[in-house]
């Protein structure tokens, strides 16, 4: 294990900016941890970050224990670690049998650029993954920078909102990373900030082999799309005009994502993406009418003569119900906040990572959709308790 060893005492030092340790051997309770350098009380540690279940665990340590950790990890529990340093990318891979590999890419750029350090402050001002004061050409093209970097200040809200999509992303990369191509499909593209966003971030800053299409109903939108991605030289993303209903792809599929789909379009994306059996769901919904119109319960009359307060539920309980759904059909679901309220109420994504090779075809749905294993309510129960019958119910049923 001396090349593990050197490797990793390559990266654990001043330079490093963060790694990422995933693909766990065992399904077992940590399933990603995330380290970086801070500097507290002018000693330098490393504060490793472990995800265990939906709880999230903090730890400082000494260079020395932080670099017998990770030799721990990478030969014990997980098969990969990824580490961005100030001069260079490494990834190292493992397996159960002891095989080691190391990939390294220097980085390219002028020497003051190379000699930046990581901020090491314990409290630091949070660092996006797209930097105000450095220039991306397609946050350029779409008018959020200057072509001097500089965040257009109508646009912060847009760069703050792609940078916490990126977050987000980054959190499932493991879950969709392959050695081949990573197919990603975004209904309801609308401009496509997001769209182009992970593009950029998948293939040119990760490197990744990514083929994405994006799908919207506006001829003229996808026009500009079009046009915006040839004159980039984004080879792996092209726009098509349809609807997500409609759409048939025989190909496999990574990754789905819908965000702002109006009302039941969701439930269409969702539903495709489950019929493909998607390793990642993301889905921002919007305007969700169809449980307002139906939803019924004498237990809650008191609560639902009220016509915003029935709306506000109506959403909620919408949004519930197509996690309840996705879980009940082999996904570990999440409903986290999307960006701040004040910017839009439209502010809840959906996050489905698929449960290992354990997820049913859309064509096996029926029995799963109507229990559930941890005894809560199952998606069934709660449309006979709402008297509700949610598209998506069907569509997960429908042979």
């Amino acid at each position: 294990m001396d090349q593990l060893k050197e490797a990793i005492e390559k990266i654990v030092t001043d330079q490093l900016y963060r790694l990422i340790v995933s693909k766990p051997f065992i399904k077992g309770e940590i399933t990603k941890v995330v380290v970086r350098p801070v500097m507290i009380k002018g000693q330098l540690l490393f504060q490793e970050t472990a995800y265990v279940g939906t709880k999230v665990l903090h730890h400082n340590y000494s260079d020395r224990e932080m670099g017998e950790r990770l030799q721990h990890y990478l030969q014990e529990e997980f098969g990969q670690l990824e580490a961005e340093c100030a001069d260079c990318r490494m990834t190292i891979l493992t397996n159960k049998r002891g095989t080691v590999t190391v990939k390294m890419k220097k980085k390219t750029g002028s020497v003051p650029e190379l000699s930046k350090k990581p901020l090491l402050e314990h409290n630091r001002v949070k660092r996006y993954f797209l930097e105000d004061g450095e220039p991306v050409d397609f946050l350029v093209a779409l008018g959020v920078q200057t072509p001097e970097g500089k965040v257009v200040k109508a646009k912060y809200h847009k760069f703050k909102q792609i940078n916490r999509y990126l977050e987000m992303v980054e959190d499932i990369l493991s879950s969709i990373d392959r050695e081949d191509t990573i197919r990603i499909i975004d209904f309801g593209c609308g401009k496509s900030y997001l769209t182009f966003a992970l593009y950029y971030y998948l293939k040119i800053k990760h490197n990744k082999d990514v083929e994405i299409i994006g799908l919207d109903l506006k001829k003229d939108v996808i026009e500009d799309c079009n046009r915006l991605k040839d004159r980039l030289g984004y080879r792996g993303l092209r726009f098509l005009q349809g609807d997500i209903r409609d759409y048939e792809n025989t190909e496999r599929v990574d990754m789905v994502v819908s965000l702002h789909a109006c009302d039941t379009a969701t439930d269409y994306a969702i539903a495709k993406a489950v019929g493909w059996d998607a390793s990642v769901i993301l889905a921002v919904p919007c305007c969700q009418h169809e449980v307002n119109r139906q939803i019924r319960c004498p237990q809650l009359d008191g609560v639902l003569q009220y016509g915003i307060i029935k709306e506000r539920m109506s959403a909620l309980i919408t949004d519930a119900y197509r996690a309840d759904c996705l879980e009940a059909v082999g996904y570990e679901t999440q409903i986290l906040e999307f960006i701040e309220l004040e910017h839009t109420p439209k502010n809840l994504l959906i996050r489905a990572v698929k449960k290992g090779r354990e997820t049913q075809k859309a064509v096996k749905m029926q029995g799963r959709y109507k229990e559930k294993e941890n005894k809560q309510v199952s998606p069934k129960e709660l449309e006979e308790y709402l008297h509700i019958q949610p598209l998506l119910g069907k569509l997960l049923t429908k042979e």
